[in-house]
């Protein structure tokens, strides 16, 4: 079964072929697919969550159709002690009361599984932009990196069967990360 794992040298494999998959988010009892993969690969996941609500930045506003207000669910996301990644998910205000998830413990299944069952599935598959940049200096700070240096960063996007952009999450990896996808060929 395709997951994240933790090799013996720290380096996170994030498996992008099922890790959304409703079965391995919320295998049991996970609060979403880091919870569920952190724990399958023996690590110990640990989240710190800030919700709020904010106008949304210009290049979330353009996907959303919208620039007006938000809900920012802010996470510091750790294995253990070790701060891994930082990520935002933008959810329009509409989606994110519907969904109940407003909260900071959305769940079992997380916010994905809340969105489903309010009525705005997510459908077979999410859009993931990964690109390359210069950490802010917040960003270097907080990875314990050198201002300046390179961060990973993968710009996730659910959509409805209509096409509504419901969630754009952006995660910021710190280093020791590894990313797989599976591509058609056909």
């Amino acid at each position: 079964m395709a997951s994240n794992t933790i090799g013996t040298d720290g380096v996170v494999l994030r498996d992008a072929r099922t890790r959304y998959r409703k079965d391995q988010r919320e295998e049991n009892g996970a609060h979403g697919a880091y919870d569920a993969e952190l724990r399958r690969s023996g690590g110990t996941p640990r989240a710190e969550v800030d919700v709020r609500r904010e106008a949304a930045p210009a290049d979330v506003a353009e996907l959303l159709g919208d620039g007006s207000e938000v809900v920012v669910r802010a996470r510091r996301m750790f294995d253990g002690d070790r701060l891994i990644q930082l990520v935002n998910t933008y959810i329009p205000v509409d989606v994110a009361q519907a969904a109940g998830v407003e909260q900071v413990d959305t769940g079992v299944g997380g916010i994905i599984s809340r969105m489903r069952e309010a009525g705005f599935d997510q459908g077979a598959e999410a859009t993931e932009d990964v690109a390359l940049r210069p950490a802010t200096a917040d960003e270097a700070a907080a990875l314990g990196l050198q201002a300046g240096s390179s961060v990973l960063t993968i710009n996730h996007v659910g959509r409805t069967a209509d096409g509504r952009v419901v969630e754009v999450t952006q995660h910021v990896l710190s280093d020791g990360w590894k990313l797989r996808y599976s591509v058609p060929l056909a």
